[in-house]
């Protein structure tokens, strides 16, 4: 069991690299928002006020990805503020798609991008909150679950450990009836190296998993890119599908640079 916390907690909510869709996650819980309100202090929330009570904080959910030098500076002050620190989504937990950056010459990019590039102050890399600080609990996603959201807000401030699945997306086609689109259509699907949490939402459509929630604990990516390549898919596809929104993530990171020079 986690202490509980015995005063009216504060929640605070910090954005880096991103695109706020995780915040908006958050805002997306409507009636359980409401609760949630109403059991804690929202002390900073970008997304629906500029209003920002002081630190110490009980409860950091940080999203987005570390990509500037002031960034790298601010997120040590919120882990020095926060009892808990909570990565929500795909781009604090791994990167997030700007991490594609990771794997070119950054500079070719704001050379290209911007007309004057000398003015641009950025890192070299995207890289996730872990790579810098101390993290409690990470959320995939991309967006976060609105469910998990409130699931590790709740925990903590009732004092138990939150309840994260690690287990890999088969599971929740398996639970949900969904047929498998390797196995029916022959469909490249991220499933079986993916994490759980969004519900099979992808498969249920027909369509492979792309990889939103990550990979999961002790994920074969090898084993899986050599079915893909049995079911016709080039080395430059598995590349491609590798090098999503958790490209960055060690295993899809590993994965695609082993298929990259082929």
């Amino acid at each position: 069991m986690l202490p509980q916390i015995k005063r009216k907690p504060k929640l605070a909510v910090w954005k880096f690299a991103s695109c706020s869709g995780c915040q908006l996650s958050l805002l997306d819980c409507e009636d359980d928002l409401l609760s949630v309100a109403g059991a804690v202090e929202i002390a900073n929330l970008p997304e629906v006020s500029r209003t920002m009570a002081k630190g110490p904080y009980d409860i950091s959910l940080v999203e987005g990805s570390i990509t500037t030098p002031a960034a790298l500076e601010h997120v040590q002050e919120v882990r020095h503020n926060s009892k808990y620190v909570v990565t929500i989504g795909a781009c604090a937990m791994s990167g997030g798609i700007q991490a594609l950056r990771n794997f070119k010459d950054v500079r070719e990019f704001t050379r290209i991008v911007y007309a004057q590039p000398e003015y641009i102050s950025t890192l070299e890399k995207s890289t996730p909150i872990s790579d810098h600080i101390k993290v409690d609990y990470e959320l995939a996603g991309c967006p976060v679950s609105k469910e998990q959201l409130i699931e590790v807000i709740s925990a903590l401030i009732t004092g138990r450990t939150p309840e994260i699945p690690t287990s890999s997306l088969c599971l929740e086609c398996k639970r949900r009836g969904v047929v498998c689109v390797m196995s029916a259509h022959g469909t490249p699907c991220l499933g079986p190296v993916t994490r759980a949490g969004c519900g099979a939402l992808c498969p249920s459509y027909n369509r492979g998993c792309y990889g939103c929630y990550g990979p999961k604990e002790r994920a074969n990516t090898a084993s899986l890119s050599k079915h893909w390549s049995q079911l016709g898919a080039t080395e430059e596809q598995i590349v491609r599908v590798f090098r999503g929104c958790n490209a960055n993530a060690a295993p899809f990171k590993k994965e695609s640079e082993a298929h990259e020079h082929h």
